[in-house]
C-alpha cells in the first residue's frame, strides 16, 4: 500500500517533487478557520495501517505549528501505522541556552511538543551549536539531510576556481566539508556579535587566492549583516565578485535586497525565494525512504 503524503501550509513545488519521487499518493486535506479564528481540520482519506509523510516547513512556525499537530493526532487516532514529519526548515534550535534569568529555552518545550506529535522527523541542517546531534532534545527518531553535498555539486557545476569562506567558527565543520567535497581551498574567520543587527568578523588572509573566486558560506541567512560585514572584505580584497551560498534563506527586512547588491546569492529550496538553486527534494524523498525502513 503506498505512502500518503500531506502537503500542509508549505512551498507546492518542493511537496511535489518529494511526493512524486516516493510514489506516495497525495492525500487530501480540508482546511479553514472557524469565525473565531480556530482551525478546522478534515482528511479525507483511508489512512488505517498506513505509513503517512507530513510536508510542513517550520520556517515562521507560530503560523503553522497548532494545525501541524491537529493533523498528525488525527492521523494517528484513524490508524496510521506511521506518521512522519518533513521540515526542511527546522524551527526553534537557536535558543538553546538561557542567556538571561527567566527566558525560555525554546528548543526543549517545541522538541518535546513534536516529539509526542509524530513518530520521526526529517530536516535539513538543523542549527546545532551547543547541541551534539537531534536526540539531545528529540525523543523519536530524526534525520538529517546534509547540505554539504548538494552545495559542493552546485559549487561544483557553476563556480571556478573558488576559495570558500567561513564566517565564524561554527561554520568550520561543515564549510570544510563542502571545500572537501568541491576540492578547494576554504579560510574560516572570526566572528563577534554585539545583537541581531551588529556584527564584527575578521579579515581574512586571501593572498595567496588572488586567482580565486571567493564563495561565502552559511548555514542561516537571516539579518545577513554577518555576510555584508565578510563581503565588504572580500570587496577590498581585490577578488571578483563574491558568491554568497545559505542552506536557509530568511531574509529579515531588507537582506536580500542589500546582499545582491554585493553578492551573488544562493540559497537552497529548504525556504520558497528567488534565490533558490540548490535543489533538496530527491535527498529529503531518500530519507523519507531511510526512515520508514526504521519504522
Amino acid at each position: 500500500m503506498s505512502t500518503l503524503f500531506y502537503n500542509l501550509d508549505s512551498d507546492t513545488a518542493l511537496a511535489a517533487h518529494i511526493c512524486r519521487t516516493l510514489e506516495a499518493e497525495a492525500g487530501t486535506l480540508e482546511v479553514r478557520h472557524f469565525p473565531d479564528g480556530e482551525s478546522y481540520l478534515r482528511i479525507h482519506d483511508a489512512c488505517k495501517n498506513r505509513q503517512c509523510v507530513i510536508f510542513c516547513n517550520l520556517f515562521q512556525p507560530d503560523k503553522k505549528t497548532l494545525r501541524l499537530i491537529f493533523l498528525a493526532d488525527t492521523l494517528r487516532e484513524l490508524g496510521a501505522s506511521q506518521v512522519l514529519l518533513v521540515t526542511p526548515y527546522l524551527a526553534y534550535m537557536r535558543q538553546d541556552k538561557r542567556f538571561h534569568e527567566g527566558e525560555c529555552v525554546s528548543s526543549k518545550p517545541f522538541a518535546r511538543l513534536l516529539s509526542q506529535a509524530v513518530d520521526g522527523l526529517i530536516t535539513i541542517d538543523p542549527h546545532l551549536h551547543r547541541y551534539h546531534s537531534l536526540s539531545e532534545i528529540y525523543s523519536i527518531p530524526t534525520l538529517v539531510v546534509q547540505a554539504a553535498p548538494l552545495i559542493a555539486d552546485w559549487i561544483a557545476k557553476n563556480i571556478q576556481n573558488p576559495v570558500l569562506i567561513g564566517p565564524d567558527s561554527e561554520s568550520e565543520q561543515w564549510v570544510s566539508e563542502v571545500a572537501r567535497l568541491a576540492n578547494a581551498p576554504f579560510q574560516i574567520l572570526e566572528k563577534q556579535r554585539f545583537g541581531d543587527y551588529q556584527v564584527s568578523v575578521s579579515i581574512p588572509e586571501l593572498e595567496p587566492y588572488k586567482d580565486h573566486q571567493p564563495v561565502l558560506v552559511d548555514d542561516i541567512i537571516s539579518s545577513g549583516r554577518t555576510m555584508l560585514e565578510t563581503i565588504a572584505h572580500l570587496d577590498h580584497s581585490g577578488l571578483s565578485r563574491t558568491t554568497a551560498i545559505g542552506v536557509h534563506g530568511i531574509f529579515a527586512g531588507s537582506a536580500y535586497t542589500q546582499l545582491s547588491e554585493k553578492a551573488n546569492v544562493v540559497t537552497t529550496d529548504c525556504i520558497p525565494h528567488i534565490s533558490n538553486k540548490i535543489e533538496t527534494g530527491s535527498a529529503l524523498a531518500n530519507a523519507v525512504r531511510q526512515l520508514q525502513l526504521k519504522g
